[in-house]
């Protein structure tokens, strides 16, 4: 469990997190939500320790995460960011052996948990062998994913890991993550700026507005029960864009 308690983060005196309170459930998916500049990245930079608040205090399963135990506590967390986030020089073998390397894991050990993660990424094992730059946008993100979970961490912190792929693999990615957090049931907690994939992931949703959280709860929650404008004003946004989507999209059929 995360727990959170009146955190505050400021840069260059500006608020970025303003007083957040929050509880992330154990062998749940949270998600984070809000337009550009709403904090939830910030937040979740807080919650793996990269950063520390100006004030309140973060706790992991009871352990409060301070500089000096951040490293320790980090341990068991996965990170995955954007595009993948794949040292370049390494290969997708040496980018996900990575931390169980520096942990010390014997060769066979590292070898099974190997086999194990890229069958449950659908990773072409002749591709481990390959650096970044000869791999696609989706197989990047399932090798930042295998190494994200090769230590086998508690807890999956995702932001944004899906915000760079074209729509199709973007689709077929989001079936297979939402089969993986099904099947592990890790505690996850995942960032995005896209309504229709928090609906998708999100047992619990958190929509964030200027560094605060406007209102957290399911989908339904925020759909027919806001609790403020903003609230309304953002899911009307998303759902209006699609709307119009859809709209152009069965005129150009009718033409």
């Amino acid at each position: 469990m995360i727990r959170l308690e009146n955190v505050s983060k400021f840069y260059e005196g500006s608020v970025v997190i303003d007083g957040v309170s929050l509880t992330i459930d154990r062998g749940r998916t949270t998600v984070l939500i809000g337009p550009s500049g709403s904090g939830k990245s910030t937040l979740l930079s807080l919650m793996i320790g990269l950063v520390a608040p100006d004030r309140g205090a973060i706790s992991i399963d009871g352990s409060p995460l301070t500089r000096r135990t951040a490293v320790l506590l980090r341990r068991r967390m996965g990170y995955v960011i954007q595009d993948g986030g794949l040292f370049p020089h390494l290969t997708a073998r040496e980018n996900i052996e990575l931390m169980a390397k520096e942990a010390g894991w014997p060769v066979e050990r590292r070898r099974a948990r190997m086999e194990k993660m890229a069958m449950l990424a659908s990773f072409p094992a002749l591709a481990l062998d390959r650096y970044p730059a000869e791999l696609s946008g989706g197989q990047r993100q399932r090798v930042s994913l295998m190494r994200a979970l090769m230590l086998d961490p508690d807890i999956l912190l995702m932001d944004e890991p899906l915000g760079a792929l074209d729509p199709m693999i973007r689709a077929e990615l989001q079936d297979e993550l939402h089969a993986i957090f099904q099947r592990l049931g890790k505690t996850v907690v995942l960032v995005t700026h896209d309504l229709a994939e928090a609906a998708f992931f999100g047992e619990t949703i958190v929509l964030m507005s200027q560094g605060r959280i406007a209102q957290q709860g399911q989908f339904a929650d925020l759909f027919e029960r806001p609790a403020e404008p903003f609230v309304t004003r953002f899911v009307n946004a998303q759902t209006s864009r699609l709307a119009a989507l859809r709209e152009t999209a069965m005129h150009k059929e009718r033409e």
